[in-house]
C-alpha cells in the first residue's frame, strides 16, 4: 500500500463487536467550573492531579491510574442491521448443506433463511466529565445504536442517553441518570508536547480498563474527511474497543479522545490518532445546548504551502494557507479575499499549515467579523471578514490539495485531462482520477478512471464536480470510463 491511500489504512480506533458483524466505525469552548475539579468516586474526593507533571514517577503510572481509572467507563452498544446476500455467500459449504435441511432451497443464498434486521452488539470506551453523568466517547461508537449501556469500575450499570452526535469530529455526548459519580480533568491539548509521555484508558477487544502507555509522536495532524480536527498521533497501543477512550497527560488530566489508529491489518500497528479535547468541548458545550454543532466558513478552498509554492509568491518561508478558490457570493469574495492570497492571521492566530484554518473559521460564529491577515503580491494586508453557517455536506470541502478537487464526502482527487490525454482518448474531456478514498474507495473506483458525468450531468472542471457534490444528496451515480468501458457507479457519500 502506497503513501498515497493512507486513508484506506485509517480506520476508527474501534468498536469491538459480536453478533452477525462487527460493529464498526469509520474514521471545539471554556470549561465549565464544575469539569474542573478532580475525580470523586462515589462523593468522596480522591487526589487532585499533579498540575503541570511532565516527569515519569518512579511507580510508572499506577498512582496516575488510581485516580483516574474509575472515570473511564465501558460503553456497550445493541442495534440492528441488514444483512446482505454477500454475508450468506460467505458461509462455507457445509454449512449450506446444513440450512438446505431446514427450508434453504434456493441456494447460494439463502433467500428463505431470516432476512432483513439482524442484531448486532458492540462495545467502546468513553470517560465521565461531570459528576451528574455527561459522558464523552467517539460519533462512530454510538451511531445507529438503539440502546447504550454505561459500565462502571465498580460494575454499577446504567442506560444511556444520547444527547447528541457530530460525525464530523466524529464527537459523541452520553447522559446518564446518576449523582456524585467520578469524574475526569480536563486539560489542555495544546500544552502538550511531542515526546511527552501519554496514557490511554479503554476496553481493547472488550478487555475493560486497560491501560496502555506511549508517548506524543506528532500534533496538528490533518487526516482525510477530518478537516476540522488536528488529531494528535501517538505510539500509544490502541485497538478495536479503544474508540472513545480518554488519553491523559501525566498530570492526570485529558488531552484528547482515542479515535483512529493507521494499520494495515487492523490492528494496532505503531500510530493511533486522538481528537483534542478542545475540539471535543467545543462539540460537547453545543450539543446539550442546542442538540446540534454550527459552524462557521469563509467560502474558500485552500491549500498547503511548500517550498515552491512559497518561494514562487516570494514568501520568506512554507506558511499559510494559500487560497485557490472562492465561492460566489461568499463572505470571502465580499471582503476582497482573491484567488492566489496567503492567509497568514486569522483572529489574531498565526496559520502555520493551511490545516490550522478550517478549525478556527468552524469556532467563530455565523455572522461574526474576524481581522485576517494575507499576503499579496509580496507584502501583507489586512482585512476583515464575517462568517456564514456551514453545512454538514460542505464540511469536509473546506480544504483541497496540491489545487486537486479532493472532494470529502465523495473521496476522489481528481485533475482535467491534459491536451495530448483528450487526443488520446478521441477528443473526450473528464476527470482523471489521481487518488480515490473514502466513499469513492468504498464504492470500487479506481485510481485512473475518468470521471465523465455525475448523476447524469457531464463533468469537464474540478469545479462543475465540487458544484455537484455540494449539491448532492446521500447517494449519486458516477459514470466512469475504465480501460476504454464505460460504467456507472453508484456511490453512498460521507
Amino acid at each position: 500500500m502506497n503513501a498515497k491511500v493512507i486513508v484506506g489504512a485509517l480506520i476508527a480506533a474501534g468498536v469491538i463487536g459480536t453478533g452477525a458483524a462487527a460493529f464498526r466505525g469509520h474514521i471545539e469552548a471554556p470549561m465549565s467550573s464544575a469539569l474542573a475539579n478532580p475525580v470523586s468516586f462515589a462523593g468522596v474526593a480522591t487526589p487532585a492531579a499533579t498540575p503541570g507533571a511532565t516527569s515519569l514517577p518512579l511507580n510508572g503510572f499506577s498512582d496516575l491510574v488510581k485516580r483516574v481509572g474509575p472515570a473511564v467507563v465501558n460503553v456497550s452498544v445493541n442495534s440492528m442491521r441488514k444483512a446482505s446476500a454477500q454475508e450468506n455467500n460467505n458461509i462455507p459449504e457445509e454449512f449450506r448443506e446444513f440450512f438446505r435441511g431446514f427450508g434453504g432451497k434456493n441456494m447460494p443464498n439463502f433467500p428463505n433463511m431470516p432476512r432483513g434486521d439482524v442484531p448486532m452488539r458492540g462495545q467502546g470506551s468513553g470517560f465521565i466529565v461531570s459528576g451528574d453523568g455527561y459522558i464523552l466517547t467517539n460519533a462512530h461508537v454510538v451511531d445507529g445504536a438503539e440502546t447504550v449501556n454505561i459500565r462502571l469500575t465498580d460494575r454499577r450499570e446504567f442506560r444511556a442517553k444520547v444527547v447528541g452526535i457530530d460525525k464530523t469530529t466524529d464527537v459523541a455526548v452520553l447522559k446518564i441518570d446518576a449523582k456524585s459519580l467520578p469524574f475526569v480533568r480536563l486539560g489542555k491539548s495544546a500544552d502538550a508536547n511531542v515526546g511527552e509521555w501519554v496514557v490511554a484508558i479503554g476496553s481493547p477487544f472488550g478487555f475493560e480498563n486497560t491501560v496502555t502507555a506511549g508517548i506524543v509522536s506528532a500534533k496538528s495532524r490533518s487526516l482525510p474527511d477530518a478537516n476540522y480536527t488536528p488529531f494528535i498521533q501517538t505510539d500509544v497501543a490502541v485497538n478495536p474497543g479503544n474508540s472513545g477512550g480518554p488519553l491523559f497527560n501525566l498530570a492526570g488530566e485529558v488531552i484528547g479522545i482515542n479515535s483512529q489508529i493507521y494499520s494495515r491489518s487492523g490492528g494496532f500497528q505503531g500510530i493511533s490518532f486522538a481528537i483534542p479535547i478542545e475540539v471535543a468541548l467545543n462539540v460537547k458545550d453545543q450539543l446539550v445546548k442546542t442538540g446540534k454543532v454550527t459552524r462557521g466558513r469563509l467560502g474558500v478552498t485552500v491549500q498547503e504551502v511548500n517550498a515552491t509554492l512559497a518561494e514562487s509568491f516570494n514568501l520568506d518561508r512554507p506558511r499559510g494557507a494559500l487560497v485557490s478558490a472562492i465561492d460566489p457570493g461568499s463572505p470571502a469574495e465580499k471582503a476582497g479575499l482573491q484567488v492566489g492570497d496567503i492567509i497568514l492571521k486569522f483572529g489574531g492566530s498565526v496559520i502555520e499549515r493551511s490545516s490550522d484554518l478550517p478549525m478556527l473559521v468552524a469556532d467563530t460564529a455565523p455572522g461574526k467579523s474576524s481581522s485576517i491577515e494575507v499576503w499579496r503580491k509580496g507584502s501583507t494586508k489586512a482585512m476583515n471578514v464575517a462568517t456564514y453557517e456551514g453545512k454538514a455536506k460542505a464540511d469536509a470541502d473546506e480544504v483541497a490539495s496540491n489545487g486537486k478537487a479532493n472532494g470529502g464526502r465523495l473521496g476522489l482527487a481528481v485533475r482535467p485531462l491534459t491536451p495530448e490525454e483528450r487526443k488520446e482518448n478521441r477528443g473526450r474531456t473528464g476527470l482523471l482520477v489521481e487518488d480515490v478514498s473514502g466513499a469513492a474507495q468504498r464504492a470500487g473506483i479506481q485510481e485512473g478512471d475518468l470521471v465523465l458525468a455525475f448523476n447524469g450531468n457531464p463533468v469537464k472542471s474540478v469545479e462543475e464536480l465540487r458544484e455537484h457534490v455540494a449539491k448532492a444528496g446521500k447517494r449519486v451515480a458516477l459514470l466512469i470510463q475504465r480501460e476504454g468501458q464505460q460504467l456507472f457507479v453508484p456511490v453512498e457519500l460521507g
